[in-house]
C-alpha cells in the first residue's frame, strides 16, 4: 500500500492530465474493464510486404484479397453452400465492388433477388472478419453513411426467430430506397479494412513499375501502415531534396525499363527538356547499351520512341557519372573517388583504368566530354540539370508522397518482437557489428547506425537544419544509394559504369557485403537481435532487397527460421530470375505463414473474369498457444495504461485527486 501511494503521489502531475480523459471513478473503472478485454481478443493480423516497385496493380489486388485471406474466410463460411463459381464472384465482388455491380446488372434479371442474397452474403463475411475487434473499434471503422444499418446487421442473426423480420426490413428498405449498391460497397471496403489489421512495407515502393505514385496515393489513405525505407525511396527523396545525382538516377532507371509514367503523368516531370537535349547531342549514336528493357512495339512504343527512350537514356547517365564525381570530391570521407570513372578513359586509345587494369571500352563516343576536364558540366548539361532539379524540388505530388514517407517510416521498426529493416546491418568479417561514420566524423553501428541515418535524413527536409549539415544530408542521399557501408546497399561498388561501358563483364561484379553472406547463421542473425534489444523467444528479422531466387531452390527462410527474406520480385523485371511474383508474410494470431504469389493478369481481367493472384502458403511458424492482443507491443501499452488508470482510482479513492461530476 505504501508502494502505490508513493508512485501516487510522484506521478501526480501526470494524474491529473489523465483525470481530463477519465474524470471519475466510474469512467476510469470502465475503461479497465474495457482494456482487459481487449487484451484477451486474438492479435490482429499484419501483412509484410517488400520491394513492390511501382506494381500498383499487384499491389492494390493483394491489399482487396488480404493476400487470398478473403477467399480463405469465404470458402470456409459457405463451404458446399455455394459453388465454386459463386464464391468467386462473391470475392470479386468485394475486392471491386463499383466495377463488379456494373457487369451483374447487365446480365442479371432479377436485381432485387440479388441485391438481398448478396446483401446478407456480405454481411456474413463482415461478421466473421470483424469478430476478433471490439465493437468499439469496428463502429469507428465504419463508413458514416451506413454505419448505424451495418452495425444492427452484424450483430442481430437472421435465425433468430424473434428478430428475422427486423433484419429482413432493413434489407428490404437498403433495396428499395436505392442505396444497395452503396451499401454494398462499403460494407466490401469494410471487410477489406478488417482483413488486414496491420500493413508492414519493408521498403522499394519506387522504379521498375509504372504506377508507383498509384500506390503512394492507396497508402496515404490507408487506415493502418508503416514503411522501412529502401534504397529505391531513398533515391526519390534524395531527388525532391535537390540531390542532382539522385534526380539524374531517378530518370535514368526509369528510362532504362521505358517506364516514364511516375515522372511524367504521377508527378509532372517535364522530361522534353532532356529529350530535345538528347537528340541534339545524340542523334548520331546507337546508343546500344542504353536500349530500354523492353522491345520496340512492345507495350505499343515504337521505333522512334525506342530509339529516342536509349538516346535520352545515354544522355542523363553521362550527366549523372559527372555530377556523381562532383559529389565524391566534396566528400573525400566515403573513399569513393575511385567511382569517378570518367577521369580514368583514354579517349584516344578507348580503354578504362580500374585498379591499374586497363580494359576495353564498348563506345567512345561521348560528345559532351572534355578529355582534359571529364567531370566538367557543359553549359547546356548545367541549363538541363537547373530545369530538372527544379520540377523534382517542386512538384506537389512528389512532395505530399515524400512526406507520407517520412510521417510513417524510419530506417528500421521493432514490432512484436520481429526487427525489420529493408536491406543490411554492417558487418565485419567475423560478424561483429561495423563501425561507420557519420556526419561530424562520428561512427556508429547497429541500431545507433540506423538511428542517427534515420536523423540525417530527416534533417534534409527540416527548414531549422543549420546549412552545412543540410548540405552533407542532402549530399549523403547519393551515399545511401551507392555507398559500400551503406545500411540500403553494403556492396564493394555499383557497377552501374561498368555495364553500359566495358567489354569485360568481370567488371560487373559486385562484392556482397557480410551481412548477406553471413545472415544464414543463427549466432549472427542473434547478434544483431541483442544488438537492437528485441527480445522474446520467437523473435526474427524480416527484410527484402535481394530477390529470393525460388526457380533455383533458395529459401527466403534463414538462420533456422529467425531471419525471412521476402522479396519475391513483385516487379515484371524479377519474374523469369525469381520464379514467382512476390511474398506476403502474414503473420496473425496462430503463427507465421509466407504466401508466395504467382504473377496477377491485371485488375480488367480480375473484374471481367473473376480471375485472382494464384497463391501458396507454407506455414513458417505456428504459436504453441493462439496469441492474442496482450502477447503484442500495443497489449504491453494497454497494461501499462492499465496500471495509470488504477493509480488514477486509487488516488480519487483517497482523496489525492477529487473526481469532476461534471467532466
Amino acid at each position: 500500500m505504501k508502494h502505490i501511494h508513493s508512485e501516487v503521489e510522484k506521478d501526480t502531475r501526470y494524474l491529473r492530465l489523465l483525470s481530463q480523459s477519465f474524470p471519475t471513478v466510474a469512467k476510469a473503472s470502465t475503461e479497465i474493464i474495457n482494456l482487459r478485454a481487449i487484451l484477451n481478443l486474438p492479435k490482429g493480423t499484419e501483412h509484410f510486404l517488400a520491394d513492390i516497385h511501382g506494381e500498383h496493380e499487384s499491389f492494390r489486388h493483394v491489399l482487396k484479397n488480404a493476400s487470398g485471406n478473403i477467399k480463405r474466410k469465404v470458402n470456409e463460411i459457405f463451404g458446399d453452400e455455394l459453388t465454386h463459381e459463386e464464391k468467386r464472384n462473391l470475392c470479386t465482388l468485394i475486392y471491386y465492388p463499383e466495377q463488379k455491380l456494373e457487369l451483374i446488372k447487365s446480365t442479371e434479371r432479377d436485381m432485387r433477388q440479388w441485391y438481398f442474397t448478396t446483401i446478407h452474403r456480405l454481411v456474413r463475411v463482415c461478421r466473421d472478419v470483424s469478430s476478433k475487434y471490439t465493437r468499439s473499434k469496428v463502429r469507428k471503422s465504419l463508413p458514416d453513411d451506413f454505419s448505424y444499418i451495418i452495425q444492427e446487421l452484424l450483430h442481430e442473426r437472421p435465425d433468430d426467430a424473434d428478430k428475422a423480420a427486423y433484419v429482413k426490413v432493413i434489407t428490404d428498405t437498403i433495396i428499395s430506397t436505392g442505396s444497395a449498391d452503396d451499401f454494398i460497397a462499403a460494407i466490401s471496403n469494410v471487410i477489406q479494412r478488417f482483413a488486414i489489421d496491420q500493413l508492414h512495407i519493408l521498403g522499394d515502393i519506387y522504379d521498375r513499375g509504372p504506377g508507383a505514385h498509384i500506390i503512394m496515393d492507396t497508402l496515404r489513405t490507408y487506415h493502418n501502415w508503416d514503411i522501412q525505407w529502401g534504397n529505391h525511396d531513398i533515391l526519390w527523396m534524395g531527388a525532391h531534396a535537390g540531390n542532382d545525382a539522385c534526380i539524374c538516377n531517378v530518370i535514368r532507371l526509369s528510362l532504362r525499363y521505358a517506364n516514364l509514367a511516375t515522372l511524367e503523368e504521377g508527378y509532372g516531370i517535364n522530361l522534353v527538356p532532356l529529350a530535345t537535349f538528347a537528340m541534339e547531342h545524340y542523334a548520331d549514336d546507337p546508343c546500344e547499351e542504353f536500349c530500354p528493357k523492353t522491345d520496340a512495339g512492345c507495350d505499343g512504343i515504337s521505333e522512334k520512341t525506342y530509339r529516342l527512350t536509349a538516346q535520352m537514356h545515354k544522355a542523363i547517365s553521362v550527366i549523372q557519372f559527372k555530377v556523381e564525381a562532383e559529389i565524391f570530391s566534396r566528400h573525400p570521407e566515403w573513399g569513393m573517388n575511385d567511382r569517378a570513372l570518367l577521369g580514368n578513359i583514354d579517349y584516344s586509345r578507348g580503354v578504362c583504368a580500374i585498379d591499374g587494369k586497363e580494359y576495353e571500352m564498348k563506345s567512345c563516343h561521348f560528345p559532351t566530354i572534355d578529355p582534359r576536364n571529364p567531370n566538367m558540366l557543359t553549359a547546356d548539361e548545367r541549363e538541363l540539370l537547373e530545369r530538372l532539379h527544379h520540377s523534382f524540388t517542386v512538384s506537389e505530388k512528389l512532395h505530399k508522397h515524400i512526406k507520407a514517407l517520412l510521417s510513417h517510416g524510419c530506417m528500421y521498426t521493432i514490432a512484436n518482437h520481429n526487427l525489420l529493416f529493408h536491406a543490411s546491418i554492417p558487418l565485419n568479417a567475423d560478424g561483429t557489428l561495423k563501425e561507420v561514420e557519420l556526419y561530424g566524423g562520428k561512427k556508429y553501428s547497429g541500431r545507433e547506425l540506423l538511428h542517427r541515418t534515420g536523423m540525417i535524413i530527416r534533417s534534409a527536409f527540416q527548414s531549422d537544419t543549420e546549412p552545412q549539415e543540410k548540405s552533407f544530408a542532402t549530399d549523403y542521399f547519393l551515399y545511401l544509394w551507392c555507398g559500400p557501408d551503406s545500411t540500403l546497399f553494403n556492396k564493394s561498388k555499383m557497377a552501374t559504369f561498368e555495364r553500359y561501358f566495358l567489354k569485360d563483364k568481370e567488371t560487373y561484379k559486385e562484392g556482397k557485403g557480410h551481412y548477406f553472406m553471413l545472415r544464414d547463421n543463427e549466432e549472427i542473425v542473434d547478434r544483431i537481435l541483442d544488438a537492437f534489444g528485441v527480445e522474446g523467444p520467437n523473435r526474427h528479422i524480416i527484410n527484402g532487397h535481394v530477390p529470393v531466387h525460388v526457380a533455383s531452390g533458395e529459401n527466403p527462410i534463414k538462420a533456422g527460421g529467425k531471419l525471412m527474406v521476402i522479396d519475391g520480385g513483385f516487379s515484371q523485371a524479377y519474374h523469369k530470375e525469381t520464379g514467382i511474383a512476390g511474398y506476403t508474410l502474414v503473420y496473425h494470431s496462430r503463427g507465421f505463414q509466407l504466401v508466395q504469389h504467382e504473377p496477377f493478369a491485371s485488375t480488367e481481367d480480375a473484374i471481367m473474369r473473376g480471375t485472382d493472384i494464384k497463391s501458396t502458403a507454407q506455414i513458417v511458424e505456428m504459436s504453441a498457444h493462439r496469441m492474442l492482443v496482450a502477447d503484442t507491443d500495443n497489449g504491453r501499452e494497454l497494461k501499462r495504461q492499465i496500471t495509470d488508470l488504477q493509480k488514477l482510482l486509487y488516488a480519487y479513492r483517497h482523496g489525492v485527486i477529487k473526481e469532476n461530476a461534471k467532466g
